[in-house]
């Protein structure tokens, strides 16, 4: 038995480790603990990767669009944040975030890539297997230092006077790295050219590829077993948190990721919510209500929707009829437009149903998905679509949603499932029957 040391008096070099057989009786060693790599921690963890071939795909996507660009290299960001799931940072490593406010890939239009994560030590080693088929080049942001890691790597690739492309953190809102890594990145390399970049991650997953389409479709069943479980749990006295528990439950199970659980509960006889509650709260059921809903599952950074009413006992004349005559015939026109080759705005046209029949709906009717929601956006009145997604294409993610309301405003049955654009059609990637449940106790 090999009793350890004490500690060592040289530290390793920034960025460098000691080697196994010498760490591992010094592990109570901080920078040598935190440099570590190359140990045999985690070596019987297996997790599901994308291929080599698919990895190299994104490689050569990406570096087309640096060509065209004049980029030699960008720094993709990914965090926890809903509108990235994870964005650019996860698309190369396979790495999902929740440590920090974003991780990064250093990734070179020449050169291997670099993905910086926030920890080191025993948490580095675990993302190094998890990431095996994406990249070998882990680094630790040394205590949250991450623009001087970036720096590093960007000297090594000798890249002090090139052109670095920032992407996004946020799409939805242009949330770039935070201000004290960008100035670090413009003190420390003065002859580089710094672009934020927009878009770039939307365009490239507007037509997703097999793999991805593969673990959309997991993420859809994965949006049944939610819905199925908030049905099986709803009973008087039940809590709207308690839903979200239940729904959220299953989703791990099946080896998920929460993006989003959206819960709310009101009662039939005198609604007041034409949509679910973004913060389930602790309101319990009552016989006699409706819950709305709409839920995100994700599975390896790709996610799908779902939501659909569902009544706790007999729904009132006046519920029904708003579910028969409104919000499914509304929904299966607008889903009916779904083809490949068809025009987006098609969509739009279709959504004027509710309108027609003298109700009114939320302005969204349908997004599209690429980690998450994203354009195209199809709303009541007007589209906002890239060029690139005008014209429905094979790959492409969609999420028709409409949300129709009574004229009154105080009722509405938010309708929504996940499909796939095919070659010939569309695909469904959930399980869940387009109609009016009925939950009876």
């Amino acid at each position: 038995m090999n009793a350890p040391g004490p500690p060592t008096t040289k530290a390793p070099v920034a960025g460098s480790s000691l080697p196994w057989e010498e760490l591992r009786t010094r592990l109570d060693h901080g920078p040598s603990f935190n440099a570590m790599r190359g140990t045999p921690y985690y070596r019987e963890a297996r997790y599901e990767q994308f291929s080599l071939e698919e990895y190299a795909r994104r490689r050569a996507a990406l570096r087309a669009k640096m060509q065209e660009l004049g980029l030699d290299a960008v720094i993709a960001a990914g965090g926890p944040s809903h509108w990235s799931f994870g964005g650019g940072m996860l698309w190369l490593s396979g790495h999902w975030e929740w440590h920090a406010l974003a991780n990064y890939v250093v990734f070179p239009r020449e050169g291997e890539p670099t993905l910086i994560y926030s920890m080191g030590g025993t948490h580095s080693e675990a993302v190094r297997r998890e990431t095996a088929n994406a990249l070998t080049d882990v680094r630790s942001s040394r205590g949250g230092k991450f623009g001087e890691v970036m720096v590093e790597r960007l000297r090594e690739l000798g890249l002090e006077s090139g052109r670095i492309g920032l992407m996004e953190i946020d799409p939805r809102h242009g949330d770039y790295m935070p201000v004290n890594q960008y100035n670090t990145l413009r003190e420390k390399l003065p002859e580089a050219e710094l672009i934020f970049t927009k878009g770039i991650m939307h365009e490239l997953l507007s037509v997703h590829s097999e793999e991805e389409l593969d673990c959309v479709r997991h993420a859809g069943k994965l949006c049944t077993n939610a819905m199925q479980a908030i049905a099986e749990r709803m009973r008087p006295g039940v809590t709207e948190y308690q839903l979200r528990a239940a729904a959220g439950a299953v989703i791990l199970e099946g080896n998920g990721d929460i993006d989003f659980l959206i819960i709310g509960s009101t009662p039939m006889a005198d609604p007041a919510q034409v949509f679910g509650n973004p913060r389930p709260s602790s309101r319990q059921l009552e016989m006699g209500d409706i819950v709305l809903m709409e839920l995100a599952a994700g599975y390896r950074g790709y996610s799908a929707q779902i939501g659909q009413p569902i009544c706790l006992g007999e729904p009132p004349a006046y519920v029904r009829r708003f579910w028969d005559e409104i919000a499914e015939p509304g929904y299966l026109k607008m889903i009916e437009e779904i083809a490949p080759g068809r025009p987006m705005d098609n969509l739009r046209l279709a959504g004027q149903f509710f309108r027609e029949k003298g109700m009114q709906s939320r302005p969204i009717h349908v997004h599209g998905i690429d980690f998450v929601s994203d354009g195209p956006h199809i709303f009541a009145d007007h589209i906002h679509v890239e060029p690139f997604e005008e014209v429905m294409k094979p790959g492409m993610v969609l999420m028709p949603e409409p949300n129709p309301i009574t004229a009154d405003g105080m009722l509405g049955m938010f309708v929504g499932h996940t499909f796939i654009v095919t070659e010939t059609g569309k695909e469904c990637v959930d399980e869940w029957p387009v109609e009016l449940t009925v939950v009876r106790p």
